[in-house]
């Protein structure tokens, strides 16, 4: 039998009671004053009816269609391709935020594209995480990487390829950053990494992040974005398991020619 840890939290208005939703129904609010059990970890299928921990899935990226496409908001395309996939309707404006609510596979997830700007892309993540009740674990971060140095090192990312984490620092990301300040300075929440290169020459780094891929990388991110979807599904439905550490293993050397 599974070990579960459970504790009890106050309903939020839009993911209520948890237990053995189908795939695709909505969350219904709660009666005023109702408790949640949350269990944290995968319940005994012959234990009864399962609660969820909710997810809060995050793009990081800005608004407009200045941005749209290019380098700078893969997160907010990783988003769309979650929503695309799992059939959830990105139609609720609440705390600076495009939101959609849905489930991927009986999880019930909260999809997330701050409207608020890279910068200060917390002002947004952070009340909805305080609002639902979302606990670190559950906060996952899609942000981009650019690699701004010749000298590759573990934690470049060349373009289209992902890397899933478990928590760390803001490396200089100034929207990552602005997210653990407003969860209190806390940084153990997951991130999704996608790799969008490196800026030519002498290119100015903003000025890059502005561009749209060419059409090679775009081949590269659109098959990086399906791959993301998967790990996605897998991380909400199984956590941290060995298929995440074999997924980032086998993205580190899936540009290499033997």
């Amino acid at each position: 039998m599974a070990s579960t840890t459970t504790a009890h939290l106050a309903s939020p208005p839009l993911l209520s009671t948890f237990s053995t939703i189908p795939r695709r129904r909505h969350l219904a609010s709660p009666r005023r004053g109702t408790r949640l059990a949350v269990v944290a970890s995968f319940p005994d299928p012959g234990a009864g009816p399962v609660e969820y921990t909710p997810w809060l899935i995050a793009g990081l990226g800005n608004p407009g269609a200045k941005y749209h496409g290019t380098r700078h908001n893969v997160g907010f395309e990783m988003v769309d391709r979650i929503a695309r996939e799992e059939s959830i309707a990105m139609n609720t404006i609440q705390s600076k935020s495009l939101l959609g609510v849905g489930s991927i596979g009986d999880v019930p997830v909260l999809l997330v594209k701050p409207q608020s700007y890279m910068n200060y892309c917390g002002e947004a993540i952070g009340p909805l995480a305080a609002y639902y009740q979302v606990p670190l674990r559950h906060i996952l971060v899609v942000q981009y990487i650019i690699v701004l140095s010749m000298i590759y090192d573990e934690t470049s990312l060349p373009n289209g390829v992902l890397r899933v984490q478990r928590k760390g620092g803001h490396g200089r990301h100034n929207g990552l950053q602005n997210v653990i300040e407003h969860l209190d300075g806390c940084r153990e929440f997951p991130r999704l990494s996608i790799g969008i290169g490196s800026p030519p020459g002498k290119m100015d780094a903003r000025a890059f992040l502005l561009q749209k891929f060419s059409s090679e990388e775009r081949v590269q991110i659109d098959t990086a974005l399906e791959q993301g979807v998967d790990a996605v599904r897998t991380l909400v439905l199984k956590g941290f398991s060995g298929s995440i550490e074999r997924f980032n293993l086998v993205q580190k050397y899936k540009f290499n020619r033997v």
